[in-house]
């Protein structure tokens, strides 16, 4: 077989993808010194902590629908949910369902709510009627953990990707790449604050969904805008014929995959409206109506992707041998960017790899800022200046705490990117968002709407479903016990599902209800008064 005959992987490991690799480099250059130069113009109008945390409220509500959908498009749906399509097919898929059904939460229970009542961080609105110190510090503590985890996601996938385009074959090289991801990271929030990384992600949902509807344009095209013959091709071609579009490939198997879906699928929908860096978002609006009005914008726009991984994934499977796609699946989206302009060696195939990798590149960036400001707001604005400094720093310091935050985050999410770089990162995701929904989302909806919750049933319902979601994954096949666990030499677990939703999520919920119920402290039937009017009429928001 000749170099041009083999598939991207091969040619890259021979080192014969020298033009590729310099388009794909450039196009990486271009777009991470078009985007810091809007870092830098954005840090430059960044005074204070309204504007380091919320960009001086002064987004619309299309602006901030087009960022949290940039926000919310992250490595895991271009990178994970392409490849689980295209090795599992419709329990593939289930990932799209459950991302975007998840939206409709966040909508009616949070948005409007939630930026009526807080400031800057999900603290604020438990602080308002509960004893600050305690559940500030549990909120930041929740915060940084949920951020940390959904950050290993963005940073396998910038493993996966830019080792597999840049040819890059030793330990040492995959991991010297984490590390210059997280450098870069670490450089767009600490310049730009939330204006930069707002601006950043505009402009990549913009090029993300324009780089996806190409990819599907072209997909179609070669099925003749025909899905019953894309499909067919993707059956044949995976090697499992029909069992490849019907349920079951991969949560059917025995009864644990098919209780693993549900605690996924409980996972998915319910911890959208808990993921700190989508909460935050609410708060770079103007009025609760702009907030409701980019919820609306992003469902839209993130539908619409969705919608599209259809082609991404399941085109995927139709055009490129199984065996050729990288397991766990994280670079399936470029490897058919490169099948569907031409293939291996061609011209048009190179171009529309470097383009597509350039885009991949982007979200991870764009991502993985959003989440590094989420948890380094809520570390200064609630456990630096609420709990440390008992509301007596300055705003230069506040923000030079965030500032100083941002680099430690970053730090820790490097070192354990390192150890998950072999995990498919739509899994990863499925993680973080089964710890959000355990700690964050019963906490808010409890203070939101029931006036009998206090600051014990906060502390039980944020300590006790983090600590249960984080001791069960630790303890189930994603970590040690299997060849595509982060610890594969390892078999150290006892919990058979690899997402633990369906315990940790009902356990946060209980938890809060019973702490509320045994407490001693009497709630304050005014302040929950006040929060009620505040959160439902945008009286006294800041």
């Amino acid at each position: 077989m000749n170099l041009t005959q083999q598939p991207l992987v091969q040619q890259l490991a021979a080192g014969g993808a020298g033009e590729h690799r310099a388009l794909i480099i450039t196009l990486f250059a271009v777009f991470v010194a078009a985007t810091l130069g809007i870092t830098v113009w954005a840090g430059r109008q960044t005074k204070g902590a309204e504007d380091f945390y919320a960009g001086g409220r002064q987004f619309t509500g299309f602006q901030n629908g087009l960022a949290i959908s940039g926000d919310y498009m992250s490595a895991a749906s271009f990178l994970g949910i392409a490849g689980a399509i295209a090795l599992f097919g419709y329990d593939g898929f289930l990932y799209s369902i459950g991302f975007l059904v998840a939206w409709l939460v966040a909508l009616l229970l949070v948005a409007e709510p939630l930026r009526n009542s807080g400031r800057f961080t999900m603290g604020d609105v438990l602080a308002y009627r509960m004893r600050q110190r305690p559940v500030r510090t549990a909120a930041g503590t929740s915060t940084i953990i949920v951020s940390i985890f959904y950050l290993l996601a963005q940073m396998a996938g910038a493993g996966a990707l830019v080792t597999l385009l840049l040819g890059v074959t030793s330990e040492a090289g995959k991991i010297l790449v984490v590390v210059l991801v997280g450098i870069v990271m670490i450089l767009y929030v600490t310049i730009g604050g939330m204006k930069g990384t707002t601006w950043v992600q505009m402009v990549k949902a913009v090029l993300l969904i324009a780089g996806t509807l190409l990819i599907t344009f072209l997909v179609a095209l070669k099925f003749h805008f025909n899905l019953s013959d894309l499909l067919g091709a993707a059956a044949e071609n995976s090697g499992k014929g029909a069992a490849f579009l019907e349920p079951g490939l991969k949560y059917g198997v025995s009864a644990t995959s098919k209780i693993d879906f549900i605690s996924l699928g409980l996972a998915l929908v319910l911890g959208t409206a808990g993921l700190p860096h989508i909460l935050i978002r609410f708060y770079t609006v103007p009025t609760a109506k702009a907030a409701r009005k980019s919820v609306n914008w992003a469902i839209g726009i993130i539908g619409v992707f969705y919608l599209m991984t259809i082609a991404l994934g399941f085109g995927a499977a139709a055009l490129i041998k199984p065996a050729d796609i990288e397991k766990p699946g994280n670079t399936a989206a470029p490897q058919l960017a490169e099948a569907i302009g031409g293939g291996a060696g061609s011209t048009g195939g190179a171009i529309l790899l470097a383009v597509i990798s350039a885009v991949a590149f982007a979200t991870i960036l764009a991502v993985v800022a959003g989440l590094t400001l989420a948890s380094s707001s809520s570390f200064a604005h609630d456990l630096y200046v609420n709990v440390l400094r008992k509301g007596k720093a300055t705003e230069k310091e506040e923000v030079g705490a965030a500032r100083w935050a941002t680099v430690g985050i970053g730090a820790v999410a490097i070192v354990l990117g390192v150890f998950a770089r072999g995990l498919n990162v739509a899994g990863l995701v499925a993680l973080a968002f089964a710890v959000a929904a355990s700690a964050n989302l019963p906490t808010l909806l409890y203070s939101l709407f029931w006036k009998r919750f206090t600051t014990r049933g906060a502390l039980w319902s944020i300590y006790g479903g983090l600590a249960s979601s984080v001791f069960l994954v630790l303890f189930s096949p994603v970590v040690s016990g299997k060849e595509t666990s982060m610890f594969p030499g390892a078999d150290f677990g006892f919990f058979p599902l690899e997402n633990p939703g369906l315990i940790s999520i009902p356990l946060g919920f209980l938890l809060g209800w019973l702490g509320s119920l045994l407490s001693k402290e009497e709630p304050d039937a005014q302040k929950y008064a006040e929060l009620e009017v505040r959160s439902l009429t945008g009286t006294g928001a800041h």
